[in-house]
């Protein structure tokens, strides 16, 4: 039985009739999903009734019970469309690659599910140490998408250092944390009041934050925090994903980059292999200059050049379709020829080939060519592209090819000559030996040791005279004379008669070839080959002196410098210098200053015997300017009646013409 007390408090169930349409109109409301305020209205119209009404104490318990079943199936409802979203973003997850869509759907569901007016994801930029908006879903100021937030500031640095989610039912009025000035402002601007984020974690780390944002004051549940968690780590997942997905993707990427090289490699083996073996069939076949310049042209596909010791092209050929002019500015006086000249001397000490210049979008790249401790030339190519890897490896190799051609052809030129240089050598030796084996010998080469001959020495300060006497039994008019280097000078006899057309010729070439930078002797007649020894050596004086003269550019007759050869043969150019200043100085230096002539006027007196009528006729002027001018040497100079002033003073004047007067050709007679 139960006690009295218990019966006291048991509540007086209601009426049938009226249990029953409360019941109805209850199940009716739950039913339709209405709203709390429909059930609350229910309560407090049953709570108005009077307590007098039986069983009024069980009709509030019933509405009470069926708000507490509408709140339970509220939070079933709240669960299901959690678990909906969750499902959901697992499914984006493995079906998605699209990154940037992936985390717009990821805060589209959490601004949803979370009922909230503003959701955004920032991502953790490690070289500026912030944390970057990269997603925004429901901002109305565009500064909401732009955000950065520091690690240490705002709610941002309170998930970063306590790696767990954080609410703020007011976040610009809450202490809990340092903020930041710039955040508040858009905060303001957006209106935000309440504020949760969670971060989003990787191995450990925070790679960014989920916020969920309320424009009015908001509390949220355990169960909405830990379904935004949830999102937040499907956004770090996809964030993980995407980023080995790209490294993935470079790494494949770099994995075909470095098949690509191989295999282009390989190719550029074997076309190099090819070239080798073709340069080399062509070698073995003896190919000529101009055939492997082709090939190698072919192969490079460019333009190549050949050159010789002094810089000139004897060789060349360029690709098919090759077009090109950079090959015009290859000569050692061309724009470029101080760029050819470094380059090859970088070549050389180098032993590797060297870019030259760069004319009109061409690149020009020179190889020395050494044969010994020689150098036999230089190969340039021209392309409009520089050489890397194997094919420049293929050009070097191919110089060295062009380098084993040039020795050879040097090898076969002075076999081929042999004789002319034994004959030469003979006749200038002191020691001729068998008369008749020597005039045999020069016979050969249709030179009469019985007729009058001439010998002819010249001196180069730019090329060897190895080189010289190759170029000159290369060209038509001089090859068949009898000449080769001697002692670093170039030697040549001819017949007296042919003296002067040789020299013409010579002077011209010389001057083709090497510019200024010669000078010479040719000799007077002789009658006999022993004649030629004593001969040679006074002309290798002659040559001495006009080195210390600074003579270049010019060969002079014997008979013009034979007294100086014997006088200053000894004397070095400052000694010299220092002669002409004392004994002519004073009209050299007047015609320096005045623009006068008088040293060409008092030479012209002195070499027509001191007579003023002829000097006048050779001069072409006046014979009372004659005098005028020479009345001011007198003045000048002093009084030069005596025959030792007068002989002083004409060798002066000699030596003045061959330091500075254009000797091209010795004067007639000479």
């Amino acid at each position: 039985m139960s006690s009295p007390t218990l019966d006291r408090k048991r509540v007086q169930p209601p009426p049938p009739h009226a249990a029953d349409e409360l019941a109805a109109e209850l199940i009716g409301l739950l039913h339709r999903n209405a709203g709390a305020e429909d059930l609350a209205a229910r309560l407090a119209r049953v709570e108005a009734m009077p307590d007098a009404t039986p069983g009024k104490a069980g009709l509030v318990e019933l509405v009470r019970m069926a708000m507490a079943l509408r709140n339970r199936l509220e939070v079933h409802e709240q669960r299901e469309r959690g678990m909906l979203a969750v499902i959901e973003s697992a499914q984006d997850l493995s079906g998605r690659l699209d990154l940037q869509g992936l985390l717009k759907a990821i805060t589209h569901r959490a601004r949803n599910l979370m009922g909230s007016h503003l959701c955004w994801l920032t991502v953790f930029d490690a070289p500026t140490g912030e944390f970057q908006v990269v997603v925004a879903d429901g901002a109305i100021s565009e500064r909401t998408g732009r955000m950065t937030a520091g690690r240490n500031l705002g709610v941002a640095g309170v998930v970063m250092s306590t790696r767990l989610p954080f609410f703020t039912p007011d976040y610009l009025h809450d202490k809990r944390f340092v903020h930041d000035p710039t955040l508040d402002d858009i905060f303001r601007d957006e209106g935000v009041a309440a504020l949760v984020g969670a971060p989003l974690i990787c191995d450990d780390t925070v790679i960014g934050l989920l916020f969920v944002a309320d424009r009015y004051h908001r509390t949220h549940t355990a169960l909405n925090v830990s379904i935004l968690c949830t999102l937040a780590t499907h956004a770090a997942v996809a964030i993980n994903n995407a980023k080995a997905f790209a490294e993935a993707k470079t790494a494949l990427a770099n994995a075909d980059l470095a098949r690509a090289q191989l295999e282009r490699h390989a190719r550029d083996i074997q076309g190099a292999a090819e070239a080798h073996e073709q340069l080399t069939s062509l070698l073995a076949r003896g190919a000529s200059l101009g055939a492997l310049c082709e090939s190698v042209a072919q192969l490079l596909d460019g333009s190549v050049l050949v050159l010789d010791e002094a810089g000139h092209v004897i060789a060349s050929a360029s690709s098919p379709g090759y077009e090109g002019t950079a090959g015009q500015h290859c000569s050692p006086t061309g724009p470029h020829g101080a760029d050819l000249s470094r380059a090859l001397r970088e070549s050389r000490q180098a032993g590797r080939s060297v870019v030259a210049f760069t004319h009109d979008g061409e690149v020009c790249r020179a190889s020395a060519v050494i044969g010994g401790n020689d150098m036999l030339g230089a190969v340039l190519l021209l392309r409009h592209e520089d050489l890397v890897g194997i094919s420049l490896r293929t050009f070097e190799r191919s110089s060295s090819v062009i380098g084993v051609v040039l020795l050879s052809q040097e090898r076969i030129e002075a076999e081929k000559h042999r004789d002319v240089s034994a004959l030469l050598r003979t006749l200038i030796s002191p020691r001729q030996g068998e008369p008749a084996l020597a005039r045999d010998r020069a016979e050969r080469f249709g030179l009469d040791l019985s007729q009058p001959m001439s010998l002819l020495l010249v001196e180069t300060d730019r090329s060897t005279a190895g080189f010289l006497s190759r170029r000159l039994r290369s060209d038509a008019a001089l090859g068949e004379q009898v000449l080769d280097e001697v002692d670093g000078v170039l030697v040549l006899v001819c017949a007296a008669p042919r003296a002067q057309a040789v020299l013409e010729k010579l002077n011209a070439f010389a001057r083709r070839e090497l510019g200024h930078a010669y000078r010479g002797v040719l000799s007077r007649p002789v009658l006999a080959p022993a004649e030629l020894p004593a001969l040679y050596a006074a002309l290798r004086r002659g040559l001495s002196v006009l080195e210390r003269l600074g003579m270049r550019e010019g060969i002079v007759a014997q008979n013009e410098m034979a007294l100086y050869s014997v006088l200053f043969e000894t004397h070095d150019q400052s000694s010299l210098a220092a002669f002409l200043d004392a004994t002519i100085g004073a009209v050299t230096s007047h015609d320096a200053r005045r623009g006068s002539e008088l040293t060409s006027t008092l030479l012209a007196y002195f070499d027509t015997h001191q007579n003023a009528k002829l000097t006048a006729s050779r001069l072409g002027i006046h014979v009372n300017t004659v005098r005028q001018r020479l009345a001011t040497v007198e003045e000048l100079l002093g009084h030069w009646g005596s025959a030792s002033r007068a002989l002083e003073i004409h060798m002066a004047l000699r030596l003045w013409r061959l330091s500075t007067a254009d000797t091209r050709t010795p004067p007639a007679g000479a």
